[in-house]
């Protein structure tokens, strides 16, 4: 099962400076996983090492590993990484004609760019059909990929640029960002998105889950046994829809509260390493609530309101109205992924999800949806809007406060009122 589209070895573009450009990438990615890999838990480590072998070599989704020579490549790398977590980023060199970029140092043509310099990287990229990604995310972890255009797009004055086959990249791959320090563009990566797919693939082929949101995603698509190749990119497709909705919320919650999301990132940076990367996810999952609840599911609820997505079966669903085929993929797709921070701080919304798949047109998830925006909101406006400095300090102790088996400090987690009895 190869990944959808990808072209042979020999592309177009194996110019040697493209492949020079290409190596510098990679070696900058070397550079960035020397200095962060070592903070993954050994099990997502290994996970994301397995799943970067079969990058690296061009292994198919689905076929069997080697494990004699994955672990040999684990040694190797390694060994790699310990040679290489001291040493400097390297200047990109960029193929001719180059633009002037920050990095040029004075006039005429800029051979070389910063690595973080995404707009020069990609004006010089441009003509050959490729699309250069960088930038920092969660405490401050690098991450660069060159990869071939898959599409560009806009949507609500913000451009949408999807990558295809990658062709260097970290062992960290995000599948979608909002770049440029949050004005766009919006970037989507499929192939980080196929990985994902393939592994909630292979998981649920190992222990079943009926009835779970995964499993009727994987029935929606035809995902499950021998479809999977066909069926991705019909479910690529999907989920880039959502990712762009979701990084449009980001973009809206941006100009909202502007940098004041970065002073509250500072300020949670600021106390001992374990709070401060605890802190980091909690205000992670805060913005998600606040991007999903106001932006994304309101849009996935609007193409699918009675929990059908209008077929009589010819398509190769069934057409029926219990959520499993026959309803909107996208909105089961975004249920199977909800789980850790984000599922603890509003563990009821699971509840909206099986109304909706049992037929009551969205009703509760709508609900749901506007009342954990005021939640969320009224969490979000104590945290960043201006204030006395005691107050915020102690709003901030609040959002931090032990939170027991999940985590999650109790201010935080979004409670659903109970029915009523009668």
């Amino acid at each position: 099962m190869a990944f959808e589209g990808a072209p042979p070895a020999t592309a177009k573009h194996d110019s040697a400076a493209i492949a020079a450009l290409v190596a510098a990438v990679q070696h900058n990615c070397h550079i960035a996983d020397a200095r962060h890999a070592a903070a993954l838990t050994m099990c997502t480590y290994l996970l994301q090492m397995r799943e970067f072998f079969r990058w690296e070599r061009g292994i198919a989704l689905g076929a069997t590993l080697p494990r004699a020579a994955v672990g040999a490549w684990l040694a190797e790398r390694e060994a790699l990484w310990e040679a290489l977590v001291h040493e400097d980023y390297r200047p990109l060199p960029l193929p001719l004609p180059a633009p002037r970029c920050r990095s040029g140092g004075g006039s005429g043509r800029a051979r070389q760019a910063d690595p973080f310099d995404t707009d020069a990287v990609n004006a010089a990229l441009a003509p050959h059909q490729l699309l250069y990604g960088a930038g920092l995310v969660g405490s401050g972890r690098p991450v660069f990929f060159v990869a071939e255009l898959h599409s560009r797009a806009e949507r609500e004055g913000l451009a949408v640029l999807q990558a295809g086959r990658e062709r260097a990249r970290t062992l960290l791959a995000p599948p979608a960002a909002l770049a440029g320090g949050g004005t766009g563009p919006i970037v989507l990566r499929r192939e980080s998105m196929a990985r994902w797919c393939w592994e909630r693939t292979e998981a649920h082929a190992m222990r079943p889950r009926p009835g779970s949101a995964l499993h009727a995603m994987l029935a929606h698509y035809g995902l499950d046994g021998a479809g999977f190749t066909a069926a991705l990119p019909r479910w690529l497709d999907d989920q880039c829809e959502t990712a762009v909705l979701h990084e449009l919320g980001e973009h809206a919650l941006g100009r909202r509260w502007g940098n004041r999301w970065r002073e509250l990132r500072a300020a949670v940076a600021a106390h001992p390493a374990p709070q401060a990367a605890r802190g980091e996810a909690l205000v992670r999952a805060l913005r998600d609530q606040l991007v999903d609840l106001g932006t994304t599911l309101p849009a996935l609820l609007a193409q699918g309101t009675d929990g059908t997505d209008g077929t009589d079966g010819t398509d190769g669903t069934d057409g029926g109205t219990d959520g499993t085929r026959g309803a909107s993929g996208a909105l089961h797709a975004w249920f199977a992924g909800y789980e850790g921070l984000r599922e603890a701080t509003f563990p009821a919304l699971a509840a909206g999800y099986q109304a909706w798949r049992l037929g009551d047109a969205g009703e509760m998830l709508r609900a749901q949806c506007a009342h954990g925006l005021r939640h969320f909101e009224a969490m979000a406006a104590a945290l960043l809007e201006e204030g006395p400095p005691s107050r915020r300090s102690a709003e901030l102790a609040r959002f931090l406060a032990p939170g027991g088996a999940t985590g999650v400090p109790p201010a935080l987690v979004c409670r659903w009122p109970e029915p009523v009895s009668a």
